[in-house]
């Protein structure tokens, strides 16, 4: 099959989805009040709540929940075919994703920005809330572990991303004062900010940076992590419009032009296929395709960390709570635009099957490597792009959206903190530098304590990523389903995902148990039992609440 025509289905599918059912949810289920004081303006404080223009407000929404996730899943996902892969990627946007996104915001708005975490308490009950602090808490450790192993990996790999990904952060600083003190009008500034970028992308190949292998013992992996972390705790701190806003804007618009190049490339080269559409003979170990394509694929169509991005920060700016529809819906859409990118790349990025098999030859294979490589490939031979300049142009893509998913996870982890101090009355833990300083202190005890020197330790508990943060994404939508009965409104456009997606977490997790069982690995198998004990008291409590609010209903109506 040409690439081509998938491209076309896929965009086509999520472009109808936005059009027509995105405002439907939208007016007819959340009916987003455009008079509604928002947050942002009712506690306007100008470092966390601050009324924020919406396309500005989607690119920190956007960049800051895509990550590498949407890169790494579905580039994992495609060894059972693209076919499986791409249906859920675009259904999951549509029906999934979409509605999650703008129903966190819509939810946290309607509820003085609090985070659906804290949320939980009023709207569901105490229990589950000590329960969502918890699956929240182990989401953003592996997030912020994780992707700055990520990071650290691709930025020793390809040295030539060094100097856009970090220059990036000072075109951002620029834009922030900028678009703050209203010197110039957003067009202008997006149109210079995106030139700077794409000039330091250019410069980066030219210009490559390593760090030594080792400074006192400590090897240049461990080095990149403790820089990460140190950028990520000043960036938490800051103000959003001097560096998150910013740098997510124009993070969303590299990625905008990122996706048109490759597009346009497909359009040009009109690659075919070689990856099968179904898989028969995957290599040996590979699990089954359901439920683990799910969770493999996870942020790719529908994930719990836009839930905690959508009540963390994003509801916090929102200027009108109609922005809730484009900013988280459409945000979503975008991200399902990347997680199609990244399946075309896998499976039409290679010149023959024998060339992909030879990347996909066991599963877990694939990820980003598999994203660069096919799209530097499709790029190359669509519109003749030098391959190492294009190879320099997804990482730096892959790349910024990871730094900017831990600049506001770990935003997010103080927050949990600071969440904690006021529940358990501590004090000096509600206050922003000793959150922020216990939230990297946890990271890196995670990345260090248990990766040992290179501190890579958050890959220790990578497998289990995709089912927490479905799991999260389920407890999410137990809140916004919860708020939807007590309101009187219809709630199968959110009971439905969540229903589905609590069968497929408890599915994957009681396969992932038994795998760990078999290996001795008791550590993995110990954390694995926690959230499966977790995901069936969240299975009990939403059918628990949601029967006794309908029998009320049905109660109070006689």
């Amino acid at each position: 099959m040409n690439a081509i025509l998938l491209m076309l289905l896929g965009l086509g599918a999520m472009f109808l989805g936005y059009v027509f059912y995105s405002k439907f949810v939208a007016e007819k289920i959340f009916k987003l009040d455009p008079n509604f004081r928002t947050p942002a303006h009712e506690f306007e404080d100008g470092v966390d709540f601050v009324p924020t223009n919406k396309y500005v407000l989607w690119g920190h929404h956007f960049t800051s929940v895509a990550g590498a996730a949407p890169i790494i899943g579905p580039a994992i996902a495609v060894i059972w075919g693209w076919v499986p892969a791409f249906l859920w990627v675009v259904f999951g946007t549509i029906f999934f994703a979409g509605v999650h996104d703008a129903g966190a915001i819509w939810a946290s708005n309607r509820n003085k920005a609090r985070s659906i975490g804290a949320l939980t308490g009023d709207v569901v009950g105490k229990r589950s809330q000590s329960l969502f602090m918890i699956v929240i808490f182990l989401v953003l450790l592996m997030v912020n572990a994780v992707f700055a192993t990520a990071i650290s990996g691709l930025l020793i790999n390809f040295p030539s991303s060094v100097v856009p990904v970090w220059g990036a952060i000072f075109v951002a600083l620029i834009i922030g004062q900028v678009i703050f003190r209203k010197w110039m009008n957003l067009g202008t500034v997006s149109i210079l900010g995106v030139i700077a970028l794409y000039a330091l992308i250019y410069a980066g190949p030219s210009l490559p940076i390593a760090l030594p292998e080792t400074v006192f013992g400590v090897s240049d992996n461990a080095q990149w992590i403790i820089v990460l972390f140190l950028y990520a705790a000043i960036a938490s701190l800051l103000p959003v419009w001097m560096l998150l806003q910013p740098r997510d804007y124009i993070n969303g618009l590299q990625l905008f032009i990122g996706l048109i190049l490759v597009y346009g490339a497909v359009l040009i080269s009109g690659p075919e296929l070689v990856a099968p559409a179904f898989n028969t003979n995957t290599p040996e170990g590979t699990p089954s395709l359901v439920p683990l394509l799910f969770v493999t694929i996870a942020c790719g169509a529908i994930s719990g960390f836009h839930g905690l991005v959508a009540s963390g920060t994003t509801s916090k700016q929102l200027d009108k709570e109609t922005d809730a529809r484009f900013v988280g819906y459409f945000g979503a859409i975008g991200e399902g635009s990347l997680s199609l990118a990244t399946i075309i790349a896998a499976t039409a990025g290679f010149a023959t099957l024998a060339d992909w098999q030879a990347v996909y030859h066991s599963f877990g294979q694939g990820g980003v490597s598999a994203f660069v490589q096919g799209g530097a490939n499709i790029l190359n031979n669509g519109i003749g792009l030098d391959v190492e300049l294009s190879q320099t142009l997804l990482t730096v893509m892959a790349v910024l959206f990871a730094g900017t998913t831990m600049d506001t996870g770990l935003r997010l982890q103080r927050y949990i903190f600071q969440e904690w101090g006021n529940i358990y009355n501590i004090k000096w833990m509600e206050k922003a530098a000793p959150a922020t300083l216990l939230a990297v202190i946890s990271c890196l005890l995670l990345a260090f304590g248990a990766g040992g020197a290179d501190g890579s330790g958050g890959l220790l508990i990578w497998p289990l990523f995709g089912t927490t943060n479905q799991l999260l994404a389920g407890l999410t939508l137990l809140v916004i389903t919860t708020m939807l009965v007590k309101l009187g409104r219809p709630m199968y456009v959110t009971l439905i995902p969540l229903l589905f997606l609590l069968v497929m977490t408890i599915y994957a997790l009681l396969i992932q148990l038994m795998g760990f069982y078999q290996k001795s690995d008791w550590f993995l198998f110990g954390l694995d039992l926690v959230v499966l004990v977790a995901a069936i008291w969240i299975a009990l409590e939403a059918a628990g609440t949601l029967t006794r609010l309908r029998r009320e209903a049905r109660q109070s109506a006689n």
